[in-house]
């Protein structure tokens, strides 16, 4: 049996008896787990495996993105790096919330969609973060 094949049954097997679990949960220990058992409170995620997340949303994100604004790949980077990074923040049905600024975007009145986020509740909760994309969406 050569080592792939090693590996493949040991993760069949602990699958089998830990589970696949894709939200976190509280195991029969009480601590904070995802996954097949790992355990979040004592070993956390790597930094590596955190950025392979966030790729990982990012993407689902920006797919999202140009699937429900038919404008968003017409936008300048700057603006769309800016409206990704504020519906990362917000989650897509959140984001999609913001029918003035959108509005805006598609007639191409950049101002007026700095406006809006900056107006928002949201742009109170993030503070700085809502300065420098209103900036980016403003310039562009």
């Amino acid at each position: 049996m050569s080592e792939d094949d090693f590996d493949r049954e040991l993760e069949q097997l602990l699958v089998k008896h830990e589970g696949l679990v894709l939200k976190p949960y509280r195991c029969t220990a009480g601590k904070l787990t995802i996954g097949c058992g790992r355990n979040l409170e004592d070993n956390g995620i790597t930094v590596l495996e955190a950025k392979m997340l966030l790729r990982h949303d990012l993407t689902r994100t920006r797919f999202g993105l140009e699937k429900a604004l038919p404008f968003f790949l017409g936008l300048s980077r700057p603006r769309r790096l800016a409206l990704i990074d504020m519906c990362f923040n917000l989650g897509l049905p959140r984001f999609l919330q913001f029918k003035q600024m959108l509005a805006a975007i598609a007639d191409g009145d950049f101002d007026r969609a700095a406006g809006e986020m900056l107006s928002s509740r949201w742009a109170a909760q993030v503070g700085q973060r809502a300065n420098t994309l209103a900036a980016m969406m403003r310039e562009g």
